[in-house]
């Protein structure tokens, strides 16, 4: 996500940089995305973003002032968007997808990718949550979680420095990124859209 409120620069964009500049295991391509901090915008680009790449997995990275560990979001809800984005704006029903589900589960077992990435040793510590905020990042996370049956996942850090540096965010992402490709490939059989797009 680029910049919005206190976060003049936002730790998610600078630590996906540094993954990028990391890459990820041979034979997947990394497409990266800066995504507005606004309601209309990932409305359009989420899907656009989907049809343009069809990809095996979409994982978005948000910052949370409140986070002190690189959380892993195990889901998207759909209503009680009441906050303004950038551009002073908010859903006039403030949900995501009109009649869509309350809440929609990754298909990733974010459990299993946080024992696996805990157990790496690295010096970053990961967690689980079920509530990424009803702001954006939850906002952005439904709509993708909608257009791909699950096949999203959705990672909080905290703000640089509040503890972790970019070089430990990005490292943290990548591990975190491989595991989920990981656990995708072994749930591939599981994947059931209920819903119409």
């Amino acid at each position: 996500f680029g910049p919005f409120g206190e976060h003049a620069v936002n730790a998610s964009w600078i630590a996906v940089q540094e993954l990028e500049k990391l890459g990820l295991r041979d034979g997947v391509d990394l497409h990266v995305y800066e995504v507005p901090v606004e309601y209309q915008t990932v409305q359009r680009l989420i899907p656009a973003l989907w049809k343009k790449h069809s990809p095996q997995l979409v994982v978005h990275v948000g910052v949370s002032g409140m986070a002190t560990t690189v959380t892993l979001e195990k889901c998207g809800h759909n209503v009680g968007y009441k906050g303004l984005d950038n551009c002073r704006f908010c859903p006039g029903s403030q949900c995501c997808v009109e009649g869509g589900p309350e809440c929609i589960d990754s298909i990733i077992d974010m459990d299993v990718v946080c024992r696996r990435v805990s157990a790496l040793g690295l010096d970053v510590t990961v967690t689980i949550s079920k509530d990424a905020g009803r702001y954006l990042c939850d906002f952005t996370y439904y709509t993708s979680l909608y257009q791909s049956c699950g096949r999203s996942a959705f990672v909080h850090v905290p703000p640089l420095g509040k503890p972790y540096s970019a070089e430990q965010l990005g490292r943290a992402l990548q591990a975190i990124i491989e595991e989920m490709l990981d656990v995708l490939e072994h749930s591939e059989d599981k994947i059931n859209c209920q819903h119409e797009h």
